[in-house]
């Protein structure tokens, strides 16, 4: 399984980096627009959706809606980023739902409620790429958040492995430790510290103390979008969201946390390019 997944990794993060140093705002998006597509499939799957036709309509309505914004919000409107916090503001009652889980879920009982849920946490994901996408520094934040999703993802994976013992949320995904939640934060910090060394101008105590907190705190969120999609495959009853790609799972098992962290990397990111 380790094996499958080293092996997954080494396909998947060039090929993500590919797109985001390779390909010009338009076809960025349809490339992100793809792999949302493809997450949209899955999330139909989890939301108990089985007929391909059900499915197939699903994902016209997301092109659809992905369109809109695209042909007529251009991204330095409010409106884009207004979309981007209503997406992050959903991420905040998630963290409720999932550490009250399973308590407050009778809204699981709801399909329609199920698949709607998909907009902010897809179409939030889609929206903060692209606004991402079209910064003057847009290489380096799509680059840096990639690798705060990913260092926390390996850093989890080995801490909890070697160190787990008090689990996270056990109602939800009795594999996931606090142990692993510190590796992965520890990790993704000292990701923060590299580029923030090369990259960054703000060297003071004042500025290294916020990259920190800021850092833990977009590596937080980004558990919160592990858990959740967990939960709704706990709710579904199955393992993993397709196997699509081995010793992965499918395309939600690997951008959950993405979905999660990037509405907040845009809201701190917007906040600091603007004050």
């Amino acid at each position: 399984m380790l094996l499958q997944r080293i092996i997954t990794a080494l396909v998947l993060a060039p090929l993500m980096l590919a797109g985001i140093y390779l390909l010009p705002d338009l076809y960025f998006r349809g490339f992100i627009g793809i792999i949302v597509l493809l997450g949209v499939w899955e999330w139909a799957n989890m939301s108990g959706l089985t007929g391909s036709a059900q499915k197939l309509a699903i994902l016209a309505l997301t092109a659809v809606l992905l369109l809109i914004p695209h042909l007529f919000i251009p991204v330095a409107d409010t409106l884009w980023i207004v979309a981007v916090l209503a997406a992050l503001l959903w991420w905040l009652v998630a963290i409720v739902v999932v550490f009250r889980f399973p308590d407050g879920a009778a809204w699981l009982g709801s399909r329609s409620l199920r698949l709607l849920v998909a907009i902010p946490v897809l179409g939030g994901f889609w929206m903060g790429l692209v606004w991402l996408k079209n910064q003057p520094d847009s290489l380096l934040l799509l680059t840096w958040l990639m690798l705060l999703v990913w260092g926390a993802d390996i850093g989890a994976y080995f801490a909890g492995r070697l160190l787990g013992r008090r689990k996270l949320a056990p109602k939800v995904s009795p594999g996931k430790t606090w142990a692993g939640v510190y590796g992965g934060m520890l990790t993704s910090i000292l990701v923060s510290v590299v580029i923030a060394h090369f990259y960054l101008q703000d060297h003071s105590v004042r500025g290294w103390t916020w990259l920190l907190l800021l850092s833990a705190a977009i590596v937080a969120l980004s558990v919160i979008g592990d858990l959740f999609e967990s939960l709704m495959k706990r709710n579904r009853g199955i393992k993993d969201s397709s196997a699509l790609l081995p010793g992965h799972g499918g395309v939600l098992d690997r951008i959950d946390s993405l979905c999660a962290a990037t509405p907040l990397f845009v809201l701190l990111w917007f906040v600091l390019s603007v004050v």
